[in-house]
Order: structure tokens, then C-alpha cells, then sequence
């Protein structure tokens, strides 16, 4: 699986980065076929609370799926994103099936 990640209005650090690709490599285990991931990450209004946009775009044969949150840390939105697009999988999982 191809990951991107693409830090809008600041510099992501070497950890978030392997951060996001541990998570995101644990959503290989739902899907094999996962082709590309896609992370966006952006400051919307620094001097608020919860000013941190997440999204998360994955790319499967036949599908695209997406995933948006904007939470107080990076580390929170990939979590809450990684678990969007899980149920996403197994829907299509199960209407395979």
C-alpha cells in the first residue's frame, strides 16, 4: 500500500509521520486490496480549540473511501478517521459476500 501524507500550514514531525503509517498499516489486516492511502493534515484556526482537520482517503479496486474529523491532536483524528473507515471495509465486506 502507497501512503501520502500532506501537511497543510506546518511542518509534520518524523513521529507523526510513523504514526500514521503504523495506524495505517493495521488497516491492511480488514483489506488486503487497499491500494493507496491518502492523509491530509491542517491547522485550521490555531488559536482555537479543536483546530486540527484530519482526512483520510483510501483507494480499493472499485472504491474510494473517505474519512474527515477535526479534533484537539493529529493523533486523535487518524484514530477517529482509521475507525470510519473501518466500517466502511466491512460494509463492503459484507455486500461482497
Amino acid at each position: 500500500m502507497e501512503i501520502k501524507i500532506k501537511s497543510i500550514h506546518f511542518d509534520a514531525t518524523e513521529q507523526l509521520h510513523a504514526f500514521i503509517e503504523k495506524k495505517l498499516s493495521k488497516l491492511e489486516k480488514n483489506n488486503d486490496r487497499i491500494v493507496k492511502a491518502e492523509v491530509s493534515l491542517k491547522v485550521v484556526k490555531p488559536e482555537t480549540v479543536k483546530n486540527k482537520e484530519t482526512s483520510v482517503r483510501v483507494l480499493i479496486p472499485g472504491n474510494e473511501l473517505h474519512a474527515e474529523k477535526v479534533c484537539d491532536t493529529f493523533e486523535e483524528g487518524v484514530d477517529l478517521c482509521l475507525e470510519a473507515l473501518k466500517k466502511q471495509l466491512e460494509k463492503i465486506k459484507d455486500k461482497r459476500k
